[in-house]
């Protein structure tokens, strides 16, 4: 008889440690927030410097939010942002608290400078911190410790645009085709080892079983390709039909320019039989150390990422370009353009993998590659 009078009593009893245990841990996260508000208000400012992404920010989305918290947004390409800011540091100015761009500036100059903080510890909004919100049931972080460089975008990635009066895409059914002879002199590439698109596809090149460095290097080597550091440079010349073909620009850049009645198109490499890399576009995140609004800091990076604002980022992105396709699985996709959104039964390879983050390896087989090319005509 006792036992069965003390059963109810245990259950009793769990349950209201279980009631207990959550009240606290909603109570906790609720104070880390207000107080986290309340800071952010006093210092009445948060500096994003942001590429590629900025429509959300400047439609007004956070000051409507948070009226007391001025947002000022810096725009403008991740190869001029980053250094941008890194120069400021030098100088002793820390202006910008935080900074959203594509995965090469903020690997390549912020993580490896050290000058960034920790944005984990940063995550406080419940519906933020619920990894089963995201892709793949995770938060994706592009750095070796994964708390450094939060990937909030996963678009499918292009390749290359091209000329429409100048090839049939249907020619091309795996990257191979790229090194045809059929294309040497008449491919224009943006030079990758200038922050900005394209290394997202030299990863994928890279870490590909089926192309490897040695289909880099061919690419490279013998393809005689005219490299330009100039974002719009190779798409003006497709219009132009100086080129049929070109690699590495934004494709979000090509859509926009054949919007504009420019006979150009990206290249749909979705049935390319190696698969289609998975990139982030110009959607990575950091946290800047010494940030000078660390509080406002905190409370746009929550925003930023919440559901509201990710939903905002896809339609406000419909205005001006292709949308890109959030990693949060628990908004609407119909404004992500069909060319960025994840399909299923397509092969993707993610790009946004730390081992793969560092293009140091990758550089080094262009230039060889470069190199060989240049010797080659010297010793015609």
């Amino acid at each position: 008889m006792r036992e069965t009078m003390f059963a109810p009593r245990i259950c009793l009893a769990l349950l209201l440690l279980a009631a207990t245990s959550h009240t606290v841990n909603a109570a906790a996260w609720q104070e880390e927030w207000e107080a986290t508000v309340q800071a952010a208000k006093r210092e009445g400012q948060v500096t994003v410097y942001i590429s590629g992404y900025g429509a959300t920010l400047e439609a007004g989305h956070f000051q409507k939010d948070f009226p007391e918290i001025k947002l000022v947004t810096v725009t403008g390409a991740s190869g001029q942002l980053g250094p941008r800011i890194v120069s400021e540091r030098r100088a002793g100015k820390y202006i910008a608290d935080i900074s959203s761009a594509g995965a090469n500036p903020h690997y390549q100059l912020f993580y490896t400078a050290k000058i960034l903080d920790p944005i984990a510890s940063a995550l406080i909004l419940p519906e933020v911190t619920d990894q089963s919100k995201w892709w793949g049931g995770k938060h994706w972080y592009i750095d070796p410790e994964g708390q450094y460089i939060f990937a909030y975008v996963g678009n499918m990635t292009g390749t290359g645009a091209y000329a429409v009066n100048a090839l049939k895409p249907a020619e091309f059914k795996s990257y191979w085709d790229f090194v045809s002879p059929k294309w040497k002199g008449r491919i224009v590439a943006r030079d990758i080892r200038i922050a900005g698109p394209g290394g997202d596809n030299m990863r994928f090149f890279y870490h590909h079983p089926e192309l490897g460095p040695k289909f880099i290097h061919r690419l490279f080597s013998e393809m005689d390709l005219t490299l330009t550091r100039d974002f719009r440079q190779g798409i003006d010349w497709l219009a132009q039909g100086k080129f049929p073909l070109a690699l590495f620009f934004s494709s979000s850049d090509v859509k926009s320019a054949a919007r504009q009645g420019l006979p150009v198109d990206v290249l749909d490499n979705s049935r390319f039989k190696e698969g289609v890399p998975l990139g982030v576009g110009f959607g990575t995140l950091g946290l800047l150390k010494n940030a000078p609004h660390p509080n406002a800091a905190k409370v746009f990076i929550n925003w930023y990422l919440s559901r509201k604002a990710q939903i905002a980022l896809q339609k406000d992105m419909t205005q001006i370009a292709d949308a890109p396709d959030s990693l949060r699985i628990d908004i609407p996709k119909d404004d992500v353009a069909p060319d960025n959104r994840r399909v299923e039964g397509v092969k993707y390879m993610t790009m946004f993998r730390p081992e793969w983050t560092d293009m140091t390896p990758i550089y080094a087989v262009v230039n060889n590659a470069l190199a060989e090319a240049e010797k080659k005509k010297s010793s015609k």
